[in-house]
């Protein structure tokens, strides 16, 4: 990798890989650019655990004859995280489930739909603007975050395009970084998974009719529970195997826009492209190269409702009369 000279643009691709698949491909491109791939189990760390890892890799790699420490040195100690001996579950946990739903239940049939479809990846970017406007509909009666108010407006597109029953009770889950919520805190350079999945829920209807301030209330309850006991409670109930996390009838966000990895340079530039190889059914928040505070929402659909999805996405967040549309809409290409 080090030898690797890359005069033109950097795109960096992350994969899943299986146990018998290569970690890291790099491919080099006749224009001078180059394509990093690379795949990280998750059971070995989460995204703040692979962008330690990538940006202590560039770090090495863009001056290799110099000898520079690595600015965050990783914490491998996998106990500060272990269970309590008996488990003590002291909290309901909705973002998981023991015994699965009964076998007509309008959840698995759902599930059922959504697997049987062809799905096919819609790609959206927001801009400062369309962001800043989604705020505007809750500001200054809420104080919302980026991630609380994209997070929110997306579920909620979700759900309508789906045209749900409006008595199905829905769940938005969401990865919260745990490390500065435990006591004591988690040791800084934590190299593990050191994530809990924060969840939303509401019935279809009160999703579907309210406005983006009940969603984002849900979420910031959903963030705000997350104590050090209810995490503890978490990692006991983990520790039994019988239990899956509740996918049935959930929408899935998992943030990778502040992580960082839209700055990993490994010698000749920041990389043009940042994003996953391949999307599924997980919704993913990316960066956008250029642009610290815009945000690429990506997630796959039946093809069917992607018109849909796409139409009630820009209808609460595309100002007219201040902004023009300019949506970045992708359905093909690297995604």
């Amino acid at each position: 990798m080090s030898s690797s000279k890359v005069g033109g643009p950097t795109l960096i691709l992350i994969a899943s890989p299986t146990p018998f698949h290569q970690l890291s491909l790099v491919t080099n491109l006749r224009c001078g650019g180059m394509i990093l791939c690379t795949g990280i189990n998750h059971c070995l760390c989460d995204g703040i655990g692979t962008s330690q890892f990538l940006q202590a890799w560039a770090h090495i790699t863009a001056k290799p004859n110099l000898d520079l420490p690595i600015l965050l040195l990783p914490f491998h100690t996998r106990y500060v995280l272990k269970p309590r001996n008996p488990p003590q579950v002291t909290f309901t946990h909705p973002s998981y489930f023991k015994n699965a739903p009964d076998k007509d239940s309008e959840t698995l049939a759902l599930n059922h739909y959504l697997q049987s479809q062809r799905l096919v990846p819609a790609s959206l970017t927001f801009t400062t603007s369309h962001i800043l406007h989604l705020k505007r509909q809750c500001i200054p009666s809420l104080k919302c975050t980026t991630f609380e108010t994209l997070a929110s407006h997306t579920w909620r597109s979700w759900v309508r395009s789906l045209d749900l029953p409006s008595a199905l009770n829905v769940k938005l889950l969401f990865s919260v970084n745990v490390r500065k919520k435990l006591i004591p805190e988690m040791p800084q350079g934590y190299y593990g998974n050191g994530f809990v999945l924060g969840c939303a829920q509401t019935c279809v209807k009160d999703l579907v009719s309210s406005n983006l301030h009940h969603g984002i209330k849900l979420v910031q309850h959903a963030k705000s529970s997350l104590s050090d006991d209810y995490v503890r409670s978490m990692i006991d109930l983990l520790e039994d195997k019988t239990v899956k996390t509740d996918v049935s009838v959930s929408f899935v966000v998992s943030q990778w826009s502040r992580l960082g990895l839209e700055d990993l340079d490994f010698g000749e530039g920041k990389p043009l492209h940042m994003g996953p190889l391949t999307s599924d059914i997980y919704c993913l928040f990316l960066p956008v190269i250029g642009d610290t505070e815009a945000v690429t929402v990506l997630v796959s659909l039946p093809e069917s409702v992607v018109g849909k999805f796409e139409y009630y996405m820009k209808e609460d967040s595309w100002d007219k009369e201040a902004n023009g549309d300019g949506f970045h809409v992708e359905k093909n290409g690297l995604m």
